[in-house]
């Protein structure tokens, strides 16, 4: 059934029209609902919505058992999605992607298996952002779909496509002191010392170490440009906060998003459309760890679309806020405006889809 990409098209341009806010430290449930989770359901709206692997009932081999209606009609306009994202390991870092982002984002977009758990693909490289995109792009697109299931989700509807869901994510300390943020160190509890965090990414700009693999992926996310004036010179804020901690781990998490989103454009078929993001936790002690959402990219039917931070730290700069009576920081990059980050597009081409 040949494909028409309408259905898709004209939700990918709703998802564009709508504002994001970039840079600005929020409440994690504010940034998933309002920015990632608002973002994707705009993407499957009016279509039916295939995560839950009871709707793929109806092979031969268990016909006969009451599980069959459970299937889904897939001559409808359906849209099957999976979900990815990157965690750093540390344990410092673990809670909020364990409860906040599982039960906001996961819940909604993470394939389900028959007992009801949810199949999202999690990796924790040490750092965040991504040991290789094309690794997790890859593993993503490959447990998505079996070719049997796609070729049934293909011919069942000519508006039907995939939908698949990477959030890349790092993460970054935060300390109140008298009154003075200190960024790149956190508690992990309160009877336990202050200490860096992230400890890979802090560790490579403050003492990097050419026999540690970790140091070197860093360094590459980083490039050496970025490497050389983090390591030296570092970035402060607007009122002499040093945030230089904060820029490199939202290089390293968009970075990741950019290498992801260059390899789905060739394990996606034409009727796969990709969304990615790219976050960076503040790690608070005795208190919820806050986001910054720093830039999100589609990847679809021959056109990636990118918008909000880049990846050179000798353009960020940022401030804190009084927010809601809480103090907060404001990154910003080349002092645009949270809500006014332009829309980069770039060709490449699409692999036609085998059915």
């Amino acid at each position: 059934m040949r494909f028409d990409p309408s259905l898709a098209r004209a939700r990918l341009e709703k998802f564009w029209s709508l504002q994001a806010e970039f840079g600005q430290e929020h409440n994690a449930y504010r940034v998933y609902l309002n920015e990632i989770v608002s973002d994707r359901y705009v993407l499957v709206n009016g279509l039916q919505l295939l995560r839950d692997e009871l709707q793929l009932a109806g092979d031969a081999e268990i016909d006969g058992e009451d599980v069959m209606a459970c299937g889904a009609d897939l001559s409808l306009p359906s849209v099957m999605t999976t979900l990815a994202h990157t965690n750093c390991g540390d344990r410092i870092h673990q809670g909020e992607a364990t409860t906040s982002y599982e039960q906001v984002v996961a819940s909604r977009f993470a394939t389900m298996s028959e007992i009801g758990e949810y199949k999202l693909e999690a990796f924790s490289p040490t750092g965040g952002g991504t040991d290789d995109g094309h690794t997790l792009a890859h593993v993503t697109v490959a447990h998505m779909l079996d070719e049997p299931i796609r070729e049934r989700v293909y011919k069942g509807n000519a508006g039907s496509y995939l939908l698949v869901n990477v959030d890349l994510k790092t993460h970054v300390g935060r300390l109140e002191t008298d009154g003075r943020l200190l960024l790149g160190k956190t508690q992990e509890s309160k009877w336990r010392e202050p200490r860096t965090a992230c400890g890979a990414v802090v560790g490579t700009l403050k003492a990097y170490n050419a026999d540690n693999a970790v140091h070197r992926r860093i360094r590459d996310d980083l490039g050496e440009a970025n490497f050389e004036l983090l390591s030296t010179k570092g970035v402060r804020s607007k009122d002499g906060v040093d945030i230089t901690a904060a820029v490199a781990s939202s290089i390293v998490a968009i970075q990741g998003m950019i290498n992801t989103a260059k390899a789905l454009e060739t394990e996606l078929d034409e009727r796969g459309m990709g969304h990615l993001t790219a976050s960076m936790t503040v790690n608070r002690p005795h208190i919820d760890d806050t986001i910054l959402y720093l830039a999100r990219a589609t990847v679809f039917h021959g056109e990636t679309r990118l918008q909000g931070f880049g990846t050179d730290a000798s353009r960020y700069s940022g401030r804190t806020i009084e927010y809601r009576g809480d103090k907060r920081l404001l990154l910003l990059y080349e002092g645009i405006d949270a809500t006014e980050h332009r829309m980069q597009t770039t060709p490449y081409t699409p692999r036609p889809a085998p059915f």
